[in-house]
């Protein structure tokens, strides 16, 4: 199971203020951080003036509706993932608010728990197409180029091989979270055998022992579990 992503930048618009903080309340007390406005001319004004991760917007409100301020938004800012809260079930506006990008739809009324399900779901989809993506990662001193399958250290380039590199663009795309041990194992080997298992080892004390030229960096094992990059201040 994958961990929660936490300390995302929410930007929440509801004209229902009621409902506005209570869902404000309950994400915070699941480690987002949650600017809430009650209208869409607040909101756009909010948006231009701050970056975020995720934006939920009620469709039906006063100064400018939720469709309105996606389209607005997508103008300023092409990747922001965004999701619509609203009372409206007709399959006209479902299709309206897809056909204007968003990543998901939820009817009210509504269980707090789905709305971070769904959440969750969406950031673990953006972060995993930026992670792949990625070809150059810094790891506290190290630059990594994933492509070129080199690590540098204070202009000191070491090559790695093919299966180094992908093990280690696994771990630094996971920076101070849990890389599953089994997942590494499919991702790479494609079979989770034991003498595939030996052979990651193998590679996991190799990688150790070239990040080890930068205390701030460590690769620790977690016993029965798998390996987390971490990287330090």
């Amino acid at each position: 199971m994958e961990e929660k992503i936490e300390n995302a930048r929410i930007m929440l618009c509801e004209d229902d203020e009621n409902l506005g903080m209570l869902l404000r309340e309950y994400l915070e007390a699941k480690n987002y951080n949650v600017d809430l406005c009650v209208d869409g001319e607040a909101g756009f004004n909010t948006f231009q003036n701050n970056k975020y991760d995720l934006c939920i917007l009620d469709v039906m409100m006063p100064k400018m509706d939720g469709f309105t301020l996606a389209y607005k938004i997508r103008e300023i800012n092409a990747d922001v993932p965004f999701m619509f809260l609203t009372a409206k079930t007709m399959k006209e506006d479902v299709k309206q608010g897809f056909e204007l990008g968003a990543d998901d739809y939820i009817t009210k009324p509504f269980s707090m728990e789905e709305v971070v399900f769904r959440i969750e779901a969406i950031l673990r989809r953006v972060k995993g197409k930026k992670n792949a993506n990625s070809s150059i990662f810094q790891i506290g001193k190290f630059s990594f180029d994933s492509k070129k399958q080199t690590l540098t250290y204070e202009n000191v380039v070491e090559k790695l091989t093919t299966k180094e590199a992908d093990l280690l663009k696994l771990l630094a795309s996971k920076q101070n979270e849990l890389l599953q041990r089994d997942y590494a194992l499919r991702a790479i080997w494609v079979d989770n055998n034991y003498y595939n298992a030996r052979s990651m080892d193998v590679y996991i004390t190799k990688l150790r022992k070239l990040l080890k030229a930068d205390p701030n960096v460590e690769l620790l094992n977690v016993h029965g579990k798998g390996y987390k990059l971490v990287v330090t201040e």
